[in-house]
């Protein structure tokens, strides 16, 4: 494990893609009680039919947690728009420290069963948007502190199983993937950290429950909630930025390293451990 930095994230500031909501809010919202500062940068600027949360209402809960919020409309896949969201989160808060890509799209369904313009939104958020993000924000972490870019991105398993049921979704994924291999060993030199952050077991999002809309009840109780990733980010995030890098990191694991070993709390009451879905690729 890498030495953690002392400042911990008060008056850090974070760049955090598809914050509006689950895993990416769940990550600004713990590092809001640390006194973090937050760019909440996403597309949901009303409210969503069946989601829950906006880019504004996420930095309320960003601002009420104890931290400072900046609500950004971002699309990922448009090249001036990061551009421009990452040069006005300079401007407000003077600096960023470190980039979460977060955003991404998801259909896991069969090559002959995708439809072309579903898997290129897929590439062009997944894979082209962490490259895109990292591309233009890398300048300014590089005069962060301890800086570190993290992408919710699965570690690199390659095996037919992974890919052959829903292959447009996994190149997409292992996209992302194969950006914190290069982009570790690329920004080295500049001391900023590129890792992976991918769960154990199925999350609890307010889309998955929309995605498995039609599954028995029960499925969706056998999952943990977005507050283990959030946890394990953080505990990343706090790593030193020279000797932890390039790694691919399970949150579950990288909690027990910090010495946790109880984590009912991030489960449904009645349900063991043992009846936990676990994610894909893993």
């Amino acid at each position: 494990m890498g030495e953690s930095s002392s400042a911990g994230l008060q008056g850090r500031t974070l760049f955090i893609t598809g914050a509006s909501r689950g895993i990416g809010l769940a990550i600004a919202l713990r590092a809001a009680r640390e006194g973090a500062n937050v760019a909440v940068a996403a597309k949901t600027t009303e409210p969503h039919p069946k989601l829950p949360g906006t880019i504004y209402t996420a930095a309320e809960q960003v601002e009420a947690a104890g931290g400072k919020a900046l609500a950004l409309p971002l699309d990922v896949r448009d090249d001036e728009q990061v551009r421009a969201a990452i040069e006005r989160t300079v401007q407000v808060f003077g600096r960023i420290d470190i980039l979460v890509n977060n955003a991404s799209a998801i259909s896991l369904t069969p090559t002959r069963a995708t439809d072309m313009r579903r898997f290129d939104l897929m590439h062009s958020i997944n894979t082209r948007g962490t490259l895109l993000c990292s591309k233009l924000a890398a300048p300014f972490l590089a005069r962060g502190h301890n800086p570190h870019i993290l992408v919710l991105a699965p570690p690199l398993n390659l095996e037919a199983r992974w890919f052959a049921p829903h292959l447009p979704y996994s190149l997409a994924k292992f996209g992302m993937s194969l950006c914190v291999l290069g982009l570790a060993g690329e920004l080295a030199a500049d001391g900023i950290a590129v890792n992976a952050l991918w769960p154990r077991t199925v999350i609890g999002t307010a889309a998955l429950k929309v995605a498995l809309a039609g599954a028995p009840p029960e499925a969706l109780r056998r999952v943990r909630a977005p507050e283990i990733v959030a946890d394990a980010a953080c505990a990343i995030l706090k790593r030193d930025s020279r000797s932890f890098t390039g790694r691919f990191c399970i949150d579950e694991q990288v909690l027990r390293e910090e010495g946790v070993s109880d984590f009912s709390a991030y489960r449904q009451s009645g349900v063991r451990e043992e009846e936990l879905l676990t994610d894909l690729f893993v």
